[in-house]
């Protein structure tokens, strides 16, 4: 999709590395690939012009098929002495929704859904993908079918994918056997490295593939160790971590140990790995995460719809933590969200203003882009997050015309974009060197809405 790779953009002012600068040069070769970035230059005839230009934005959590169940799951459960809702109630809505998706509704979906996130300033995501099998629980004749489909989706819509096939092997600690519906979930270490294997040869400029235990309750350390181990050096590694306090006991009452602290005692944690929401840790838990120098991956908009609670941002940051952001159950598909929520849920937590700021860098916007940007390339395992030469050609260009940016300092540009309004201000994103959105609409995008639309229908048929 999109034109021809190669190219260059003029940008008036770019957020390079360093910040903010002006008159930059911009070219990309045939690859796909960032070669030239040149400040303090001159425009030449015929080479496009633009007035901002930031880095894509890389989506570090995302599980593709439950965009369809965007906005199902609102309603209170209305039985007589119920409990009240919770991650765990939305768990079994999302489980007998799986249980009827095919791969060729999966593709459709993850092509929405990748559209949408880049026509809002992701350029690129990692899924961390868990419905491997058929709904009756056996595997497809070629193991990697569903992955294939979301890369396929990933090739439609033009975002960069990191695939991350999950280890997921038991109901809860203590290797609890899986229950019937979680069946389509169920791998072991094997399944996974199949996995793995069938998917190299699509690594590339615009994949990479790693893994995923999806938690310390469904997967054991051994297993984990085992995949960790046998997969190339560099590869990423995530999982979903002390999510909920719920999880967060049981693995007290298995272990005698918090989640973060058991995994970091049985598997060598380091930069390659990012632990998904961590939203309750303690204070040894966060110096334990942050001189590893893994990822704290972040999905606010997630977290707040389910009743997660709020990370420890200050604290980590001040630690020297990494972190990005990720859009996961996609109830958002808009970085400008996360980041917003990301800061939002702070100050309410903390009754104070400007929270996401260090030393070196007052301008909350700012801060939390350049940041986000580090860690989500970190956690992709991909040249991203930056505009450098080597790094992948994703970039975005802001709506320079929207009142929102009219005649706003150089250095309220982010904040304005992330805190003011909830208009799109992304007019166009190149990603890969290729321009998917031009103002506004990705370039396949009404081809793959009609595909979304019937597949929507087929499911809420059922």
């Amino acid at each position: 999709m999109g034109s021809a790779l190669s190219g260059c953009l003029f940008a008036r002012h770019a957020l390079l590395p360093q910040g903010w600068r002006r008159d930059v040069l911009l070219e990309w070769d045939a690859a796909g690939d960032l070669t030239v970035v040149t400040e303090n230059t001159a425009s030449s005839a015929g080479v496009e012009v633009a007035e901002y230009v930031l880095p894509g934005m890389v989506n570090l959590h995302s599980h593709a098929f439950q965009r369809a169940l965007g906005g199902m799951t609102e309603a209170a459960g209305e039985e007589a002495g119920s409990a009240p809702d919770s991650f765990w109630t939305w768990r079994d809505l999302m489980y007998r929704f799986a249980r009827h998706i095919t791969p060729e509704q999966m593709e459709t979906i993850a092509a929405q859904l990748f559209a949408e996130c880049l026509r809002h300033g992701y350029t690129a995501v990692c899924e961390f993908h868990y419905l491997q099998r058929d709904a009756a629980g056996a595997l497809y004749a070629r193991p990697a079918e569903t992955a294939e489909r979301v890369l396929a989706a990933a090739r439609i819509s033009g975002i960069g994918m990191t695939m991350l096939p999950v280890l997921y092997s038991h109901a809860g600690f203590g290797e609890q056997a899986l229950k019937a519906e979680q069946a389509r979930f169920r791998t072991d270490a094997n399944d996974v490295l199949r996995i793995v294997e069938a998917l190299a040869p699509q690594r590339g400029g615009q994949v990479e593939v790693g893994f995923a235990p999806h938690s310390l309750r469904a997967a054991g350390v051994a297993q984990i160790r085992e995949v960790a181990q046998a997969l190339p050096a560099q590869r990423p590694i995530h999982i979903h971590i002390a999510e909920q306090q719920g999880e967060v006991r049981q693995c007290i009452d298995y272990s005698g140990r918090r989640p973060v602290q058991y995994l970091y005692e049985h598997v060598d944690v380091d930069a390659r790995w990012c632990l998904v929401h961590a939203t309750h840790v303690q204070p040894d838990e966060v110096a334990l995460m942050a001189a590893s120098g893994a990822v704290a991956g972040l999905c606010p908009t997630t977290e707040a719809n389910l009743g997660d609670g709020l990370f420890p941002l200050t604290e980590f940051i001040a630690a020297g933590g990494r972190f990005g952001v990720g859009s996961d159950s996609h109830v958002s598909q808009s970085p400008v969200e996360e980041l917003r929520w990301l800061e939002y849920g702070q100050r309410l937590q903390r009754q104070q203003r400007n929270v996401a700021v260090t030393p070196d860098e007052h301008h909350v916007g700012d801060y939390l882009w350049q940041a986000a940007l580090r860690g989500g390339a970190q956690a992709a395992g991909r040249r991203l997050g930056a505009l450098a030469p080597g790094c992948r050609a994703d970039l975005l260009v802001l709506d320079d015309a929207h009142v929102n940016l009219c005649g706003v300092a150089i250095t309220d540009v982010l904040g304005s974009f992330i805190f003011c309004g909830n208009d799109n201000l992304v007019r166009h994103v190149l990603c890969g060197g290729r321009w998917q959105v031009r103002g506004g609409r990705h370039v396949a995008q009404d081809a793959i809405a009609t595909a979304y639309k019937h597949t929507l229908a087929q499911l809420r048929a059922l």
